[in-house]
């Protein structure tokens, strides 16, 4: 299902350096995930393998997701999960933004909240209207096959 990280793993950076930037991430995708209200099984699959597929540890990923789930609780605006993503490479942050939509239509539709999240995300992660929308349209397209 989110194959599309196997050869997206992070440069050789020290293992707490990689963790923070995996939990950041975490964070954001339990964010987006929580959003509509409900934080749905399926979700809480997607963002697990997300962060595997990213690098993350296996023998660590639920401890890594509980810290990313405190975070998000405790956290009041998602600059301070995107501070780190922004200055990662554009495929990361390409690839991010795929398992976002991905979370997102886990439960077949956008609602307004969501599509506000992402918009505000395409300036935050410095993503274009157009890429936005076109990645948008590929995970739709896949999703709903």
């Amino acid at each position: 299902m989110l194959n599309f990280f196997k050869n997206l793993k992070p440069k050789k950076i020290k293992n707490e350096q990689n963790k923070q930037l995996l939990t950041k991430t975490a964070s954001l995708l339990i964010h987006a995930a929580k959003i509509d209200l409900e934080f749905t099984d399926k979700e809480k699959k997607i963002i697990k393998k997300a962060i595997i597929d990213l690098g993350g540890n296996i023998s660590i990923i639920d401890e890594l997701i509980k810290e990313a789930e405190i975070n998000e609780k405790n956290s009041n605006q998602i600059l301070n999960f995107t501070k780190e993503i922004k200055n990662t490479n554009h495929e990361f942050k390409i690839k991010i933004i795929e398992v976002l939509w991905k979370i997102i239509y886990s439960n077949n539709e956008a609602d307004i909240y969501e599509a506000n999240l992402m918009s505000r995300l395409s300036g935050l992660l410095y993503i274009d209207n157009k890429t936005m929308a076109e990645i948008k349209e590929k995970v739709k397209k896949n999703f709903f096959k």
